[in-house]
């Protein structure tokens, strides 16, 4: 084959992030995410390697046991992309395609649990759950934009880095601090949820005709955003906003 050959067009590498989507379509016990990969890459390896023992030999290396996080999988599945256009042009050997998946899916397993099942999720339906008083219903779209929004972007971004620099992909990623950016949407959820609780308060404590609850319960939620400012940096979890909270939904619920 031909090096001007070993170049993916663009249709082909479109075909690959689309059928990346459906990663965990065809999960097995055995090999969990391994058919899933091994269809999201074939476009490509069907378009490097002729029919015959060449494309079989690529596909049979993708059906080993593959595991990950599916969202941060794009990122793997760019550089299997990548390895399998330098494998074609004979610039290096299958094992190092092999190597590479093995090396990544644990660590990016560990990154994306925390970044979208902990960070990114919680935030997104603490802050749609904070806009039910204004929205209403409309408060359910509003979850599905901004955790798709920000998971698609990701996957396309995570899939072109692992396309375009391959096993450099790490450095990228590790720029990236997904962690840092996780505990800032944490910490947006504890605002929002605490937000919620003290909108309540006043909610209750107006209705029951009360004069002072809502002021006190605004004061309370107020003092505890200011005191948790404050000792972020130091306090590792969110104590002072969720006491903060609690003290609003008393002073709307008994005052």
């Amino acid at each position: 084959m031909s090096t001007k050959d070993t170049y993916l067009p663009p249709w082909v590498l479109l075909r690959v992030f689309l059928r990346s989507l459906f990663l965990q379509a065809s999960w097995n016990p055995k090999g969990m995410q391994n058919l899933g990969l091994a269809y999201a890459v074939y476009p490509a390896l069907a378009t490097l390697y002729p029919a015959g023992p060449a494309r079989e030999e690529a596909v049979r290396r993708h059906l080993v046991f593959f595991n990950t996080h599916p969202y941060v999988a794009a990122a793997i599945v760019g550089g299997v992309v990548n390895h399998e256009m330098r494998i074609a042009r004979g610039e290096e050997t299958p094992d190092k395609v092999v190597a590479f998946k093995a090396a990544l899916m644990g660590p990016l397993a560990a990154l994306g649990d925390g970044f979208f099942w902990l960070s990114l999720k919680p935030a997104a339906g603490a802050v749609s759950a904070a806009m039910v008083p204004l929205l209403g219903v409309w408060a359910v779209p509003l979850f599905l934009v901004l955790y798709n929004g920000v998971h698609v972007l990701l996957r396309v971004r995570l899939y072109w880095l692992g396309l375009s620099l391959g096993d450099r992909l790490v450095e990228a990623v590790a720029r990236a601090n997904l962690p840092s950016k996780g505990a800032k949407l944490r910490a947006v959820a504890a605002a929002s949820a605490g937000g919620l609780a003290a909108w309540l308060s006043v909610s209750f404590g107006a209705n029951a005709g009360g004069t002072r609850a809502p002021l006190l319960a605004a004061g309370c939620l107020a003092l505890g955003v200011a005191s948790y400012v404050l000792v972020s940096r130091r306090v590792p979890n969110y104590v002072v906003l969720y006491l903060a909270a609690g003290l609003a939904c008393a002073a709307g619920a008994f005052l």
